[in-house]
């Protein structure tokens, strides 16, 4: 890849990711309130997402073993811990992925 596919790939991004910063004042205007689905989707979906971020982390977890599920259960655990905690969303995901890494290197 050249110089000059470098640069069309990177505006071809610049294009896209201004359009998509740009679509919901294009697409509401200049009205004076929010519509209800847009507010509904904004309380409900970080929820969702953290939801299924948990379930796809966990997927693939063994109980046939202890090695298999106790590391998951454990960092799984500090990082609700340190959530209730501290409430410092970076923090938490830091001290589980962290706290994982270490139980599987040198632990299990």
């Amino acid at each position: 890849m050249g110089t000059r596919d470098a640069i069309i790939a990177i505006a071809i991004m610049a294009v896209i990711t201004l359009a998509l910063r740009a679509a919901p004042f294009i697409i509401f205007g200049r009205k004076s309130s929010t519509p209800k689905f847009i507010l509904y989707l904004g309380d409900v979906l970080p929820y969702a997402i953290m939801g299924m971020l948990v379930i796809y982390s966990l997927k693939n977890m063994s109980f046939s073993s202890v090695k298999g599920c106790v590391p998951e259960f454990i960092a799984g655990a500090a990082t609700a811990l340190s959530y209730v905690w501290k409430r410092n969303t970076l923090l938490s995901i830091l001290i589980g992925t962290v706290g994982y890494m270490l139980l599987v290197q040198f632990v299990f």
